[in-house]
């Protein structure tokens, strides 16, 4: 970071700390009990404030830290299966990094320069960066997936929606919780939640993972497991108050070491060089890159502080560090030959200070606030391509600095007792610098990697610039609640996504403007940069508890116009390297298009019935249905230099039409204890994994069936549960590479004379697939003291 950037900050969290420590008391809200979402009433703080779930007028889907462990929930890319018009899924060759997009928004290109579509929050605190945003699930109090654009109240970057993670506060008594797992290769968890109370106001506590299992299948070259787990992870906190008292400071340290091996690709073609076969087990692998070795570390702290100044005021501050670190070998062509081979680090690092005053009185609620971020993200890697010029390495480092500022605020007032309006504003100042090398070696890779490789020719990217954004995203919404267990709302919101610099741009490509034959800064910085893309959305809906709470009911409508839509990609091109016309891997974003979002959502909680066969049992189905008609009105290609418009021959990636789930579950009392079994179907239409069609890994429509029996003892203080993921073992795909020729405007590919894809970098010809989980069994039990 830039050092008067952090030292900024920097007094920002130390002004919040220090008005900390001026309390007398130490106290803060007590969030109210998180209902299952079997029951009605649940709590969520979708809008920054405390309300049930019928009451706010925003899509949102909440999942209770009990309901989530009674099925057998994992990490957070497994809320995906049970929510509508949402994808959470690893990206590529990690477990730790985010792929997310919500209702055809999101962003799956994790180096610097890109921003994430979809906000991920642990415990209010912003995770800047996808590296380490795959966040496991324990000790979790609630996770809320809001859907639609969040602008006004989560800022830049929630253009698609907001995935809140909150974490359990600590009981006022000692409590130790011990629970592990054993299953399907290897599995073996085990996660130890331990707190106590320091006389009356203060408490300590912690929770402490182990997580591992063995891989689906083999790297046949190397002989390491491809796909395991390897990971650990533990959060510290430090509470005072809280539980009735005017005010409460929360200080929670993580840290998660993610030692898996890299994910391996499947080739989908044979070798077109080597003759290498299509591989039988998808889950195999033959790439050959072991260096750097695979390794994520990701670690934060932050303070939350809440103090009630009075009954209708409540002052809250929000200050946090975090830091991720990741190295990954990312072999592209999945071989032993180095034909398109990617060593890679990512380093992040994000100092936030947020301050909300919230209003609660009368007719008038509401909240207004002011942010502050300061970030860095910084990317190395290598592209090696040896197989097509001896020893040809092109390396990339890319640093991306961010400062935002940004004030807000949101207020609802009651018109009657049955009808509200909201109104709500955010204005972002957003300045990105970006530092951008480009380097090309001979001879081996780059120095960065250990390589031996020797610098060929004048950088083709020498860059640093800087550009500033600035937005008002505004919220409007009106409520009907006709009791209070019903509420018909419409509302309108803009969000938008950060612009910035093209990472793997080559700045000798950029047109002289002015003719005077010298590439000055401010050419490169315009041909290297994309503007924010926005999106305007429209949304009418309902929720409700019906039948005396016996059927929760929430639809949703709704219609997005997004323009500026930023589309970054990675494409086989030719630099003039040291005067020669050479093959290499270039960067190519552009605020290419619009797009038109509509859709529907339904999501239901029933009770069929109770008393059915015993005394107190309950049957139970939950439904979750999600239509999106995802559409390009406009996508301009730079094709032989001539801006055309291709949106017929292009799709919205990682966007099925339709998602669909069933939860069918049965609770019975058995003596004083509980049996719990559920079953869940989860479908997803065809998903395109890129913008261009590609019929070798975009995923037809599938279905999964997950199953769990849970029996309880009473008063929760044991459990022992069987869950099984994925049970009729089907084969999909997740994500993939591609680096084939294909038709510019038609992105069909085109074959060579042995009937195969014609490589367009490299000589073995890319076009690799990362699957889903195969089916997993495993058993979990918990005791609590």
């Amino acid at each position: 970071m830039k050092a008067h950037h952090s030292i900024r900050a920097l007094a920002l969290a130390s002004a919040a700390w220090t008005g900390a420590m001026a309390f007398p008391t130490f106290a803060q809200e007590t969030s109210a009990p998180v209902a299952d979402t079997e029951e009605a009433g649940i709590i969520v703080t979708a809008r920054r404030r405390e309300e049930t779930l019928v009451s706010v007028p925003i899509a949102v889907s909440a999942f209770s830290g009990e309901a989530l462990e009674r099925g057998g929930a994992i990490d957070i890319s497994d809320l995906a299966n049970v929510t509508p018009n949402t994808t959470l899924e690893a990206s590529r060759g990690t477990n730790s990094t985010l792929t997310a997009f919500i209702r055809g928004v999101g962003q799956q290109d994790p180096v610097s320069g890109f921003e994430q579509g979809v906000g991920i929050y642990l415990d209010d605190v912003y995770l800047n960066r996808p590296q380490g945003a795959l966040l496991d699930i324990y000790d979790v109090e609630r996770i809320e997936v809001l859907r639609g654009p969040q602008g006004t109240l989560y800022g830049r970057n929630t253009i698609g929606g907001a995935v809140k993670y909150v974490t359990r506060m600590l009981p006022q008594d000692f409590s130790l919780k011990l629970k592990g797992s054993y299953g399907s290769y290897d599995q073996a968890d085990g996660i130890i939640s331990v707190s106590a109370p320091i006389g009356d106001l203060m408490r300590v506590g912690g929770a402490f993972a182990r997580l591992s299992r063995g891989g689906f299948g083999k790297n046949l070259t190397t002989g390491q497991d491809n796909y395991n787990k390897d990971i650990w992870a533990g959060r510290a906190t430090f509470e005072m108050g809280g539980y009735g008292a005017p005010v409460l400071m929360r200080i929670t340290g993580d840290y998660t070491k993610d030692k898996s091996n890299p994910r391996g690709g499947h080739r989908l073609i044979p070798g077109q060089a080597s003759g290498a076969p299509v591989l039988d087990d998808v889950f195999d692998t033959r790439g050959g890159l072991v260096d750097p070795k695979q390794s994520v570390k990701s670690y934060g702290l932050s303070m939350n502080l809440t103090a009630e100044l009075s009954d209708a005021v409540t002052l809250r501050s929000i200050s946090a560090w975090r830091k991720d670190d990741s190295a990954s070998p990312i072999d592209f062509d999945a071989l032993p030959a180095v034909d398109v081979d990617v060593p890679a680090y990512y380093k992040n690092e994000q100092l936030s200070q947020e301050f909300q005053l919230l209003y609660d009185q009368g007719r008038l609620h509401g909240m207004v606030g002011f942010y502050y971020l300061d970030a860095s993200a910084d990317t190395q890697f290598d592209t090696r391509i040896f197989t097509t010029v001896a020893g040809l390495t092109a390396f990339t480092q890319a640093n991306v600095d961010t400062e935002t500022y940004a004030v807000f605020g949101d207020m609802s007032f009651d018109l009657t007792d049955q009808l509200s309006l909201s109104a709500g504003g955010r204005y972002t100042w957003d300045t990105r610098r970006a530092t951008i090398l480009r380097q090309s070696y001979l001879g081996g890779g780059s120095p960065v990697f250990d390589g031996a490789g020797i610098p060929f020719g004048a950088p083709s990217t020498n860059f640093r610039g800087e550009r500033e954004f600035k937005k008002f995203t505004p919220r409007f919404s009106i409520s009907y609640k006709p009791t209070v267990d019903h509420n018909i709302y419409a509302s309108y919101s803009k969000g938008f996504k950060g612009g910035g610099f093209d990472p793997r741009g080559v700045g000798t490509n950029a047109p002289d403007l002015n003719g005077d034959g010298i590439r000055q800064d401010s050419e490169i910085a315009s041909f290297l940069s994309f503007a924010p893309e926005q999106v305007d959305s429209y949304e009418v809906g309902y929720k409700g508890n019906l039948m005396d709470g016996a059927l929760y009911v929430a639809v949703a409508g709704f219609y997005a116009d997004y323009k500026d839509v930023q589309i970054p990609g990675s494409v086989a091109c030719t630099v003039n390297v040291g005067g020669v016309a050479t093959p290499s891997f270039c960067g190519v974003v552009s605020n290419a298009g619009k797009a038109r979002f509509k859709g529907l959502e339904f999501e239901s909680n029933a009770r069929l019935g109770r008393d059915i066969f015993s005394g107190g049992d309950r049957l139970n189905l939950q439904t979750a249905i999600g239509f999106i008609d995802a559409d390009y009105r406009e996508y301009i290609a730079n094709i032989a230099s001539v801006p055309t418009d291709v949106a017929d021959y292009r799709r919205v990636q990682n966007t099925p039409k339709w998602t669909a789930s069933g939860t069918l579950s049965y609770n019975v009392p058995v003596g004083d204890g509980s049996l719990y079994f559920g079953s869940t179907v989860s479908w997803r239409s065809k998903t395109y994994q890129f913008e261009i069609p590609n019929p070798y890994i975009d995923q037809k429509g599938y279905a999964l069936w997950d199953a769990s029996l849970v029996y309880t003892a009473p008063s929760d203080r044991w459990s022992i549960g069987v869950h099984g993921k994925n049970l009729l073992d089907k084969e999909y795909k997740t994500s993939g590479y591609t680096f084939v020729a294909a038709n510019p405007v038609t992105g069909a590919i085109i074959n060579n004379a042995a009937g195969y894809p014609t490589p367009s970098l490299g000589k073995e010809g890319t076009l690799t697939a990362f699957y889903g989980n195969p089916r997993q069994v495993f058993v979990t039990g918990s005791v609590k003291f």
